[in-house]
C-alpha cells in the first residue's frame, strides 16, 4: 500500500526526469564550457600555424570594401563598438556590483566583481601569450594600439552582458521573459564584435575567439554561482 497523508492524499513517486534534473542542467553547462574551451585552443592553434590568414584577409577586405561603399557604417559602427570599450563595461559592472549589493545579494556581486576583474587579466595574458599583431592600419578605419588575439572587445562584452543576462533571467520564471533577457544580451554581444571586424581593428578570427573565450568563462562563473546557491 502506498503511504498516504491524514487528508488521504497519495504520495506519487518522482518520475525518473525529476530526479536527474537536479544535475542535468549543471551537466550541460560543463559540456558547453568544455565545447567553448576547446574551440578557443583550437583556433589559437589555427592561428598560430597561419591556416585562417587567408580567411581572415577576406573578411579584412571585404569590411573595408563595405565601409568605402556606405560611408555611414563608419559612425555606426564606431557607436557599436563602443557598447564594449572598457569604460562603458567597468560602469556597467560597477553600477551592477553596487545595485546586488544594494539588495544584500553580497555573494552574487562579488562571483559578478570576481568574473570580470579575473577575466580581463586571463583575457590580456592571452594577449601576451599569443602576441599576434592587430591588421595592417591600411585596412582599419582608425588606429588601435595593443595586440589583437583575442579580442578584448568581444571577450569582456561576453563576459559582461552573458554573466549580467544570466542573473537577471534566473530571477525571472516566465520562460519568454527569460528568453528576451538572455537574447538580448547576446545580441549586445554580437554587435559589439561585428563593430570591431566592420572597422578592420581585428582580424574575424580574433572576435570568434573573443567570443568563445567570454561565454566560456561567463558560463563556468554561473556554473560557480549555482553551486554555491545549492550549497547555501
Amino acid at each position: 500500500m502506498n503511504p498516504s497523508f491524514d487528508n488521504g492524499d497519495t504520495i506519487q513517486p518522482r518520475s525518473r526526469r525529476e530526479r536527474f534534473q537536479p544535475i542535468l542542467k549543471p551537466l550541460l553547462l560543463v559540456f558547453v564550457v568544455s565545447l567553448l574551451a576547446f574551440t578557443f585552443a583550437k583556433l589559437g592553434s589555427e592561428i598560430n600555424e597561419g591556416e585562417t590568414h587567408s580567411f581572415d584577409m577576406w573578411m579584412l577586405q571585404g569590411a573595408q570594401a563595405l565601409r568605402l561603399s556606405h560611408p555611414w557604417m563608419a559612425g555606426l559602427m564606431r557607436d557599436l563598438s563602443g557598447l564594449g570599450s572598457e569604460i562603458v563595461l567597468t560602469l556597467i559592472t560597477v553600477a551592477t556590483v553596487g545595485y546586488l549589493a544594494l539588495i544584500s545579494a553580497r555573494a552574487t556581486a562579488m562571483l559578478v566583481a570576481a568574473s570580470v576583474i579575473s577575466g580581463t587579466v586571463l583575457m590580456n595574458m592571452l594577449k601576451l601569450a599569443f602576441g599576434r599583431l592587430r591588421p595592417d592600419l591600411a585596412y582599419a578605419e582608425l588606429s588601435v594600439p595593443g595586440l589583437s588575439f583575442p579580442s578584448g572587445h568581444a571577450s569582456m562584452s561576453a563576459i559582461v552582458f552573458l554573466t549580467i543576462g544570466a542573473l537577471l533571467a534566473s530571477t525571472h520564471k516566465r520562460l519568454a521573459e527569460r528568453i528576451y533577457i538572455l537574447t538580448a544580451a547576446m545580441l549586445l554581444t554580437l554587435l559589439v564584435g561585428l563593430s570591431r571586424i566592420a572597422l578592420g581593428v581585428h582580424w574575424t578570427t580574433d572576435v570568434f575567439g573573443g567570443w568563445t573565450l567570454g561565454a566560456a568563462w561567463a558560463l563556468a562563473w554561473l556554473l560557480l554561482a549555482r553551486h554555491l546557491s545549492r550549497r547555501q
